[in-house]
């Protein structure tokens, strides 16, 4: 109320205190002062002659806020907002939010909350009941903004006014909520202020409440130099550089989100936001977009839409507000845009056009750029820069995307249709001499004949890339029919380096006779044309060198790792989709890991091409017509013919002696009818090999019967070695199938079959052992080469190995009673010198390789016979070694010394499978007996030397 109000000092505090007040102008925002002053067009505030001018950072701060809020512009001029702001005696932010609440549609929600800025907040919090009054507050709290808690106190306040019996019941009702009644009058005065002034203005109130975004917009308006962004641990980073913390009070405290904004902020202990609620960034950029430094970076070009783009930025002090925004960057940058249209879209071809000069020049730079790798020098295809100025010098300068060009272009090619043609000549440093496509052919044939499947070939120039030289794409049904050996010929335009690179790897005592060295390898070529891809390339280069030089070069002399990767072929794998599998130089690492998926593609494409029955052209079941076979319908129904008919190849014939040709034709009549369930002869004859067909593709197939236990199946194969393993197997399990009776007869009476397999208890069970002995007499039996290939030859096979198989059963057994004896007692005479280590050793290895779980079936019959000599050797060794370990150690190291070079070389299981080396492989055995067990005799003489020398000759 009216009245004086004395206040008390203490006398020291009294004399410290300045004799006057600082003035307000010096101690107040000078935004309402400048704002003002321009409104009634006064000098500057600068220039203003104050009785205690106010510090140029004021100033500088009032000008800030001004343009924050939009009053005045870059210049410092007022802005039609800022003439409508002046009219309002309020201070510029509550002013702005007034002004942009009229425009959200929320005016009469910002007007209370503005009245609630204006007053101290009539919530309290008395010291002595924090708890209580927290608790009281709860009801007014709002899980997003706490500006929306001043409407529900609003909404209290008016409701208890309305209804209020008494003043007292009203003031006391204040108090059980912990609310200042005064402060609550105060904030409806300061209300009813504004809305006089709104009045005034001819301003209308909203009807139906404001939305969250609409008003928290509105408030936005003059708050924004307080917005924060969550940076880490509940701190927030604010404009300018500042970093603040929600108050602890607020029911915010840990949950108000990442981008927020305040009606203040508080410097305490820390600084601290007040009256808090959360914002979205879309939002600051809908009310601060005269106030947003943006910045572009990486203009790219964009296929699809066909025009330059770029990532936009935009900060509001400092705060980023968005990132990686994509926009159109032609129009912020023309210049700049069209030379990254003609650079990506026309030079390097990033572009989609119907235009007929674009389809031509790509094709005539891959035809140039293809020239550069094939002859592996990046020089004949000009620099992109002076193509890029040829279109540069023929387009408009508003060429800027591809809606601008395509508008051209048709204008501009209706006088001139060859106008950005370009010109091979103009393209091309200086010719590639030499690059043919004999040299560098696009496919490859596999096969012998000219109807061989044809596989791609592709060149690549990059050194230290995994497409560096020549791939060979692959079809997965094509991988197991790929030798390693044709693809060491590369193709021939890149024979010539190979073949020099190889000669410089030899050792210098033999690489003198070959030089020079270009000129040998070129005279190579020459003599191998004819034969190009034939055979071993190393073995035809050593066969070279010894008829031109008569010199003599082993395999191992080459040092083939050190020849750069693109000498060697790449293979690259596709499935049926044309989708890369898998890609590498090592052919059989890649066999290896897609040997079973490419097998199986392979027999599915075998029984697609059976069951379509496709028919040769000019090729009848009366037989004629183009030197191709004839196919008898018997044939057809085995799925053989036809589609998968046997190959007319040279050279391939079938072991009989008859042409695979003639091994169909004979099968007519025979009554093939299946290929699954086989338990006899019943399928006619079987070539050796198989011509298969689907449209252009010409594969070669390897029939082979399947065993399947209780019967075989008839399959095509795509690798000739597997097919004949297999065909092994199941040939013999189809001879088993018809001596069924005598077989089951023998399983009950083989001699001494107890004992026996007690002896062969450690290596596997006795119905293993017996199984391998009755599968061994049927290989003595029934198996010999030539293997049958018809029904006639089968049937005779049988019968003659029927009369034998009980004497071959007798006959194994007693052989096996002179091996397993010999071998039971060999583990434990060999602990007798295990203080012995490397000689134990070496025995233990020797006998681990002679007797294994299967050593009966995987060994030749006459092989198997001097296994008892070498078994009695190891016992006589034994002996020998108690009394001079001394002599065993030296005679181990001359064996060791012819031995090496075999175990190199076995560590490629596929070598192991070569005859000449099974043979060096039981010489090296008959050389042990020689020197560890001389009294024992060998069947040849033998000795360190000998085998030294046939080693070489292998190599030959």
């Amino acid at each position: 109320a009216d009245g004086i109000c004395i206040r008390l000092y203490d006398e020291q505090d009294f004399l410290q205190r300045p004799k006057f007040t600082e003035p307000e102008i010096l101690r107040s925002s000078l935004a309402g002062v400048i704002l003002r002053m321009k409104s009634l067009r006064l000098t500057d505030v600068e220039e203003f002659p104050f009785v205690e001018a106010p510090q140029g950072r004021a100033i500088a701060d009032g000008y800030h806020l001004l343009q924050e809020l939009g009053a005045i512009d870059d210049a410092n001029k007022l802005t039609a907002l800022g003439h409508k702001l002046a009219k309002l005696p309020l201070d510029p932010r509550v002013g702005r939010m007034i002004i942009a609440a009229q425009e959200h549609v929320c005016l009469r929600e910002v007007l209370i909350i503005a009245a609630a800025l204006s007053v101290q907040d009539p919530r309290d919090r008395p010291l002595e009941a924090q708890q209580a009054a927290d608790e009281a507050h709860k009801k007014f709290a709002d899980a997003k903004s706490e500006f929306n808690s001043y409407l529900k106190i609003w909404a209290w306040f008016e409701e208890a006014v309305e209804h209020k019996k008494t003043n007292r019941q009203l003031q006391d009702a204040c108090r059980s909520n912990f609310l200042s009644q005064l402060r609550l009058r105060e904030w409806r005065d300061v209300h009813s202020q504004l809305l006089t002034i709104v009045r005034e203005q001819g301003w209308r109130l909203n009807d139906t409440p404001a939305t969250y975004e609409n008003l928290h917009l509105a408030l936005l308006t003059g708050l924004l130099g307080n917005i924060g962004f969550m940076a880490e641990d509940g701190q927030y980073s604010g404009a300018r550089s500042i970093k603040y913390w929600i108050w602890p009070g607020s029911n915010l405290h840990k949950k108000a989100g990442k981008w927020i904004m305040c009606a203040e902020l508080v410097d305490t202990t820390r600084l601290y936001a007040r009256c808090v609620a959360q914002i979205q960034p879309e939002w600051i950029e809908k009310v601060a977009s005269h106030l947003l430094k943006k910045s572009w970076s990486d203009p790219h070009w964009e296929k699809k839409s066909a025009q330059v783009s770029a990532s936009e930025r935009a900060t509001l002090y400092g705060l980023t507000v968005y990132s990686q925004r994509r926009i159109h960057f032609g129009a912020l940058n023309p210049k700049e845009a069209r030379s990254i249209f003609i650079r990506e879209a026309l030079v390097l071809g990033e572009y989609d056009t119907r235009a007929p000069f674009f389809a031509f020049n790509r094709q005539l730079v891959r035809e140039i750029e293809n020239l550069e790798h094939k002859s592996r020098r990046l020089d004949v295809l000009v620099d992109d820069d002076l193509i890029a100025a040829f279109y540069d010098k023929l387009l408009p300068p508003e060429i800027i995307n591809g809606a601008s060009f395509e508008h051209w272009h048709k204008l501009a090619t209706a006088k001139n249709p060859k106008l950005l043609y370009l010109n091979r000549d103009e393209l091309m440093r200086h010719e590639a001499a030499g690059i043919t496509t004999d040299l560098f052919p696009k496919k490859l044939v596999l096969g012998a004949s000219a109807s061989g499947t044809e596989l791609m070939l592709s060149y690549h120039f990059e050194p230290g890339s995994a497409r560096d030289g020549v791939t060979l794409t692959v079809p997965l049904y094509a991988l197991n029919q790929l030798s390693n050996l044709r693809g060491e010929w590369l193709v021939p335009g890149m024979l010539k380096e190979k073949i020099h690179l190889l000669l410089k790897s030899l050792p210098q005592k033999l690489r003198r006779h070959c030089v020079p060295l270009p000129e040998y390898a070129a005279g190579f070529c020459e003599r191998v044309a004819e034969k190009f891809g034939q055979g071993d390339l190393l073995d035809v280069l050593i066969a070279d060198i010894r008829e031109q030089i008569t010199i003599l070069v082993k395999t191992s002399d080459f040092k083939q790792e050190t020849l750069p990767a693109h000498l060697a072929m790449n293979y690259k794998v596709v499935d049926e989709h044309g989708r890369q599998l898998d890609m590498g130089r090592n052919l059989a690492s890649l066999q290896a890991e897609f040997g079973g998926q490419a097998r199986a593609s392979f027999q599915k494409l075998a029984e697609q091409a059976s069951s379509e029955r496709l028919v040769a052209g000019g090729v009848n079941a009366a037989g004629g017509g183009a030197g191709r076979a004839s196919v008898s319908p018997a044939t057809q129904s085995a799925g053989l013919s036809a589609a998968a008919k046997p190959a007319s190849m040279p050279g391939n014939t079938v072991k009989n002696g008859a042409s695979a040709n003639n091994a169909v034709q004979n099968t007519a009549g025979n009554g093939l009818s299946s290929q699954e369930n086989l338990t006899s002869w019943s399928f006619g004859d079987l070539p050796e090999l198989l011509e298969i067909e689907k449209g252009k593709l010409s594969l070669i197939g390897f029939p082979a019967l399947v065993d399947k236990q209780t019967h075989c199946d008839l399959e095509v194969f795509d690798d000739q070695p597997l097919a004949q393993r297999t065909h092994r197997l199941g040939l013999r399990r189809l001879f088993a199938l018809q001596l069924k009776d005598q077989i089951k007869f023998l399983e009950k009476n083989i001699p001494g079959l107890q004992n026996l397999g007690m002896q062969f208890i450690n290596l596997g069970s006795q119905e293993q052992l017996r199984e391998q002995i009755i599968n061994k007499a049927i290989d003595l039996a029934c198996m010999q080469d030539p293997l049958p290939q018809d029904a006639a030859s089968f049937n005779k096979r049988k019968d003659e190995g029927k009369a034998r198989i009980n004497l071959l059963v007798n006959e194994i057994a007693r052989l096996l009673a002179q091996i397993l004896p010999e071998f039971h007692g060999l583990p434990k005479k060999l602990q007798t010198v295990k203080a012995h280590t490397q000689a134990t050793a070496d025995m233990q290895n020797q006998l681990n390789a002679l007797i294994s779980k299967r050593f009966l079936i995987d060994n030749e019959y006459a092989q198997l016979a001097h296994f008892p000599r070498y078994l009695k050797a190891m016992q006589v060794r034994i002996d020998k070694l108690r009394a001079d370990p001394a002599r065993d150690a030296k005679l181990m190291a001359e064996w060791q010394s012819a031995a090496n070079l075999y175990q190199r070389a076995a560590k490629d299981h596929a070598t192991l499978q070569d005859p000449k080396m099974q043979e060096f492989r039981w010489m090296l055995e008959e050389l042990r007996v020689s020197l560890f067990a001389q009294e024992l005799r060998t069947p040849m003489p033998i000795s360190v030397k000998r085998l030294q020398k046939v080693w070489e000759s292998m190599q030959r």
